[in-house]
């Protein structure tokens, strides 16, 4: 089930102006009871400013006075709203590496470049999350930082997972014997 927008904020709202129990806030707005006891007491959620699920169109009030009159319903978002939460949690965006990994990435290239120079500059620039020019740099040798490359396994640098890395390896390397063998046939 897909949490609302703004899951405390909707929290507070909800224990604030409703009298849901802390399961069905809890369920609701992906949280633990006892976070959501927290907010009641005003140990958690400190300073945050409810939101209104229904002023926004995830709940409808129906649905919160059903639940407030059966303490083993649950709470469920509008299709409306389950729909846009849907499509917005598909689109992704950049991956941020942090400071500390990004001078592992010339090594991940120069990786690549020893290891499988059949993998296209495309895919390597997906998986590590560099750009071309890096990674021409690293192969002519005119990175600012060549002489000190060491090439290095991109999983080991945490810059791509071990599945997506041989899944790539066994799309783009292909075996000169295997190519004679089918050209053969």
């Amino acid at each position: 089930m897909a949490l609302p927008l703004m899951p405390k904020a909707t929290a507070v709202w909800l224990v604030e102006n409703t009298t849901l129990t802390f399961e069905q806030v809890g369920d609701f707005c992906g949280m633990h009871p006892l976070e959501v006891q927290g907010i009641a007491d005003g140990e958690v959620a400190v300073g945050i400013i409810g939101q209104d699920p229904m002023a926004c169109g995830q709940l409808t009030l129906e649905n919160i006075k059903h639940c407030e009159n059966n303490p083993d319903a649950r709470l469920e978002l509008t299709d409306h709203a389950e729909k846009f939460i849907s499509s917005k949690a598909k689109v992704k965006g950049g991956r941020y590496t942090p400071v500390a990994r990004r001078q592992d990435k010339p090594d991940a290239v120069a990786w690549f470049i020893k290891f499988h120079p059949t993998v296209p500059d495309a895919q390597i620039v997906k998986l590590v999350g560099t750009t071309k020019n890096t990674i021409n740099a690293v192969r002519n040798r005119t990175h600012w930082n060549s002489a000190n490359l060491k090439p290095r396994d991109p999983v080991l640098l945490g810059l791509c997972t071990q599945t997506r890395l041989d899944d790539v390896i066994a799309k783009f390397s292909k075996h000169p014997a295997e190519e004679s063998d089918k050209k053969a046939v």
